[in-house]
């Protein structure tokens, strides 16, 4: 296994929006313990002040709630619609926007749920998936 090349903190590549959502008030907590994590410190005072979080304001409830609002009103027949009458262009620009969502979802679940049950879920939905 090869090393992890190291990046220049100024060169790492951010999506858009995401300054924004690192600097609300929600991820501070949050920001403090990578802090703490980078600089070998104890966390213990960072996931206390999570610990007393309600559920709505911690990390995990703005990726569900993300994908709720994403998803609550999905209908195949209209990405199917989209799909075959997009540009080319347009299609190549949406994958690249999608490329990585699958790989963040299943570390999402993973950390979430524990590998097994991660893998569990997701041979779930595609075996559902399949069948529709």
């Amino acid at each position: 296994m090869t090393e992890p090349e190291n990046i220049p903190i100024k060169d790492l590549k951010i999506e858009e929006g995401s300054e924004e959502i690192l600097k609300s008030p929600s991820m501070q907590p949050y920001m403090q313990l990578a802090m703490m994590v980078v600089k070998q410190q104890d966390p213990k005072e960072a996931l206390e002040v999570i610990s007393k979080l309600p559920l709505e304001n911690r990390y995990i409830w703005r990726i569900a709630s993300a994908l709720k609002w994403a998803f609550c009103d999905f209908d195949d027949i209209n990405v199917e619609a989209d799909r075959a009458t997009l540009e080319k262009v347009d299609l190549d620009k949406l994958m690249e926007l999608l490329r990585l969502r699958p790989v963040q979802f299943c570390l999402f679940l993973k950390s979430l749920l524990g590998e097994q049950e991660m893998e569990r879920v997701i041979l779930e939905a595609l075996s559902m998936a399949k069948q529709h």
